[in-house]
């Protein structure tokens, strides 16, 4: 079998740190009830959702119009899943009752054949199944579907398995390659990974029949969209090519990413659990092809994808513009499932190194910090003025909104933060081996030849380099801990109960076979020196420039603390950077300060726009931030990459 390991399970990982600890307590106690809030319209001065009045129309209990995306059950369905997600690590029986009266919702709202969706219910009655392409019904089933597994895994509570067992069924039925059934695909990819998950939790062998089923008929030749939209008389939404749908060639021919990015990655993340489900090692070849071009070519600093507002889409290689990045939170957090995925696979450092990218920068930037307001784009850099006239700009908001119409960001960053747990640890039942990918706080426990061991993680990550590991067992075990060195450090060290070993590496993990005794201690040390990162040179945009990172974070100047046009301001190869903790700022912070130059005010004359005569140039301080934290305070300029003094 070509997968490698399994991922150490949610209900057995416990994060208590000083970071990730208070943000899933805040996704628990203030984010989830603030979106139950807004998916039932309780939040003033935002955009009114009516996903749970929805609902309650297709049940037949209110008499109203349908509102909203044709995607709104997914709004619902994400934030039920994040409530499984936070329900594993700490049951609550109030957030458990509201739960279980939304799948009584569900179930009310479900048709005799399974069929579950508002949107054709409510607003399209006898028009299921006539618009793939476009109205999203397979991706709203695959949302239900990952939260109907995640609150079963929570709770043993089996009436969303059924409810939900019983649409795949009816699914299984419509969908093939017979006479009588549709011969086609999901316009918006995500129910492929969603079957999968199914499987996994009833056993069902049709579910994941179905799953390769949609991979392996996406692209093929007649083009079933072409077939589908000649059958339809409205034409609702703009023509758009094959690709933005990565249906212009079959999977398997498939080696650039291409379209709209978060449709590619789940397709990709779908793609790759088949790879792995079959033993697949053509498949894996294509993800990994495909990785290639996302992460090598395609992807920012801070671990966002799809730079194009136009479509949310990929356009081609190095082509990431600062100012225009889209980056939608979705994308990044899409870019997390597989490169989980991935990892599962092949226990190599490039996959958990991205994992960590994106979910310290592209990710954590999507939300507030307390939670309660969000961002769809990511932008690298900002200048509030052009963004407020400027028609290429016009997706880059300078602060986060409560909610959104197209709401698909905000409870995506919830389910992930509260399934964070199960991202940290796998392990490789076959070859003993407890992998440690995320250095994050708490303890977790595995069993290892008849015996539960706990592994203990104690440290102040990301803003503290030292690290220690802690073994729990009654009896020794012999196992191998392996422990990611992450591409980013340089010169790690390693003692076992104080004393040094030498570091012997394996696709950038540390392994260490031993027996392990009770107690036995760990201590790691990743140096977190301050980094000037610099782009490849393809990259038009970054020519000239570099971005400021330590250890996991990359950094960012804020109007806040160092004025305006921060364009102006310029970075020495030699400068040398402080780093100090702030506790009282964006609720404590690391933060680097540094020398740097920029013109000098009274070398040039406001009254003329160009001039013959070069410019003095002062030196200045400047302070940077982590770049998940900008926008917390006064609405200003923001800026990553910096341009280099020579």
């Amino acid at each position: 079998m070509i997968k490698h390991m399994n991922a150490i399970p949610i209900k057995n990982v416990t994060i208590d740190d000083s970071f990730w600890a208070k943000r899933q307590k805040l996704v628990r106690e203030t984010v989830i009830p603030y979106q139950w809030d807004a998916l039932n319209d309780e939040i003033l001065d935002s955009e009114p959702s009516h996903t749970v009045e929805n609902f309650r129309i297709a049940a037949g209990e209110l008499k109203a119009d349908y509102y909203g995306q044709v995607f709104q059950d997914s709004d619902l369905a994400k934030w039920l899943e994040a409530v499984g997600y936070a329900l594993s690590v700490k049951r609550d029986e109030k957030l458990e009752a509201i739960a279980d009266g939304v799948i009584d919702l569900l179930e009310r709202a479900q048709q005799d054949d399974g069929y579950l969706n508002t949107y054709f219910t409510v607003a399209k009655p006898g028009k299921k199944w006539t618009n793939l392409r476009d109205d999203h019904e397979l991706y709203c089933a695959g949302h239900l579907i990952e939260a109907a597994v995640a609150y079963y895994e929570a709770t043993g509570k089996r009436k969303i398995i059924d409810i939900m067992s019983r649409y795949a069924d009816h699914m299984v039925d419509v969908f093939g390659t017979k006479p009588e059934q549709i011969r086609g695909y999901d316009g918006h990819p995500e129910i492929e990974l969603a079957l999968v998950r199914l499987y996994h939790a009833t056993g069902n062998n049709n579910y994941l029949e179905l799953s390769r089923y949609f991979v392996e008929e996406r692209g093929q030749e007649p083009y079933f969209f072409d077939i589908e939209e000649s059958g339809r008389t409205e034409h609702r939404v703009a023509r758009r090519k094959a690709d933005y749908f990565q249906a212009h060639l079959p999977v398997r021919e498939q080696k650039t990413a291409e379209g709209h990015s978060v449709r590619a990655l789940y397709l990709f993340s779908g793609a790759t659990d088949l790879a792995a489900e079959y033993n697949d090692l053509e498949l894996l070849d294509v993800c990994k092809e495909l990785w290639k071009n996302v992460t090598r070519k395609r992807m920012y600093v801070t671990g966002g994808v799809g730079s194009n507002e136009y479509w949310e889409s990929f356009t081609v290689d190095y082509d990431l513009p600062n100012d225009r990045a889209y980056t939608e939170t979705c994308a990044s957090i899409s870019l997390m499932f597989w490169a989980s995925r991935m990892l599962q696979i092949e226990a190599d450092r490039e996959y958990s190194d991205v994992m960590e990218r994106v979910l310290y920068n592209g990710i954590l930037s999507g939300i507030s910090l307390d939670g309660k307001s969000y961002f769809y784009v990511n932008p690298l850099e900002v200048w509030p003025s052009a963004c407020d006239i400027r028609e290429d700009l016009r997706s880059v908001a300078r602060t986060r909104q409560a909610w959104f119409g197209c709401a698909c960001c905000p409870p995506n960053i919830a389910r992930l933060i509260a399934s964070l747990g199960q991202y940290i640890y796998s392990y490789n039942e076959r070859e003993l081996e407890w992998f440690v990918h995320l250095y994050i706080g708490g303890n977790a426990y595995q069993n290892i030849g008849g015996q539960q061991v706990q592994l203990t993680q104690q440290s102040n990550y990301p803003w503290d380099e030292h690290i220690t590991l802690t073994v729990s067992a009654e009896q020794p075990a012999e196992f191998t801990i392996a422990l990611r060195l992450p591409g980013w450090c340089k010169g790690a060290a390693l003692k076992i109960n104080g004393e040094a070993v030498n570091l012997a590496t394996y696709k950038g993990y540390a392994k260490i076979k031993q027996v392990w005794h009770n107690s036995d201690r760990i201590e790691l040390v990743l140096p977190m020196t301050v980094e000037k990162v610099r782009s490849n040179p393809k990259v038009r945009e970054n020519v000239g420039k570099l971005a400021l990172q330590r250890g996991p974070i990359v950094f960012c100047l804020e109007e806040a603390d160092n004025g305006d046009n921060l364009r102006d301001i310029r970075v020495s190869a030699s400068s040398e950077f402080t780093v100090s903790y702030e506790d009282g700022l964006l609720e404590g912070v690391v933060v680097l300060n540094g020398g740097a130059c920029r013109t000098d005010e009274t070398s040039y004359d406001d009254n003329s726009l160009y001039t013959t005569v070069p410019f003095d140039s002062t030196n200045v301080q400047v302070k940077a931030i982590p770049y998940y934290a900008w926008a917390n305070r006064e609405p200003g300029e923001m800026l990553v990459w910096l341009h280099e003094h020579v």
